[in-house]
């Protein structure tokens, strides 16, 4: 039976390799002289360290040019709130999505069931499995799914035939 995963994972090369060019150009920035402006990893945690609240801006919009450039979607990052360190310092955590979230996945499975397409779809941890008799109605599936979820970088992976 044709089935195909829909997933929602991050390149953390590529995150990685953003990472490191936005570090570098932070370090090389006239504006950022002398702060202790920088961002770190930890796995899939992202904090971004400034002066004040208007450097924060500054080092995420960096952070986001960096990402757009390696061909990262920026809807995998999960922005959190900014929080004091000591002094003017502020900090900011940033989390990279990895998995379909529970409440969009189970949005998922209420679309492709209202849909009346000939195909199942089931939650089976952090992906949604989509399975149908014919290959058609999956890429119909794909294509209600491509258009119906915008706010979620969707990836469909393990096409089986």
């Amino acid at each position: 039976m044709p089935s195909f995963d829909i997933v929602c994972e991050a390149n953390l090369v590529e995150v990685r390799n953003a990472l490191d060019q936005s570090n570098k150009e932070i370090a090389n920035r006239f504006d950022f002289k002398g702060s202790d402006a920088r961002i770190e990893q930890k796995e899939r945690e992202l904090t971004a360290f400034a002066d004040d609240d208007f450097k924060l801006g500054q080092v995420r919009d960096v952070l986001l040019g960096k990402f757009a450039k390696r061909g990262v979607d920026v809807r995998f990052l999960d922005i959190g709130d900014v929080q004091k360190v000591g002094g003017d310092k502020v900090k900011q955590l940033i989390t990279v999505r990895h998995g379909v979230p529970g409440d969009h996945a189970k949005k998922i499975v209420r679309l492709v069931k209202d849909s009346k397409l000939k195909v199942q779809a089931s939650i089976q941890g952090d992906t949604v499995r989509i399975t149908g008799a014919k290959r058609d109605d999956l890429q119909d599936a794909i294509a209600l799914l491509k258009k119906e979820i915008t706010d979620l970088p969707l990836a469909y992976q393990n096409f089986r035939d």
